[in-house]
């Protein structure tokens, strides 16, 4: 038997927490969800295996949930570890993503606010869901943010 769980955040580790904030709170409306967060500690220290960790950053709530829905954690290390750019095909979280009204709307906004493509906007049928239309992009650090229309 399953053990009784509720999904309460995502977790992205950024280069510049405060620039990714900006870009997911200006392009799709997100709102920090309480106070700035400063941790170090043994405590943090002990979760993470790191020694001396500290960390900075804010939880964003996502549109179409309320005040008790799940967020989108952005934190920065003081001492992060750099990564190759992810990939649609890489084990591990992959994308986040967000249904939109206008997928090349959307798109145009990731763009002007420093983000960029992956690929081309496709269009596809679902049996028995109905029709997308979705694309990759990436935000400011190159994290995938899917786009999709469904209809």
């Amino acid at each position: 038997m399953p053990i009784r769980a509720k999904y309460v955040h995502t977790n992205l580790i950024a280069r510049d927490w405060k620039r990714l904030v900006r870009f997911y709170c200006e392009v799709f409306g997100c709102e920090p969800a309480g106070p700035e967060r400063d941790m170090s500690g043994v405590w943090l220290d002990s979760l993470t295996s790191l020694p001396n960790a500290h960390l900075t950053g804010v939880h964003l709530r996502l549109p179409g949930y309320g005040d008790d829905g799940p967020t989108l954690e952005i934190f920065s290390y003081d001492q992060s570890i750099g990564c190759d750019l992810p990939g649609a095909n890489k084990c591990g979280f992959a994308h986040i993503a967000f249904a939109v009204d206008d997928v090349d709307q959307a798109l145009q906004a990731v763009i002007a606010s420093s983000g960029s493509a992956v690929g081309n906007i496709a269009t596809t049928e679902v049996n028995g869901v109905g029709s997308l239309r979705v694309v990759y992009a990436r935000d400011p650090e190159g994290n995938i943010v899917e786009l999709q229309k469904w209809s």
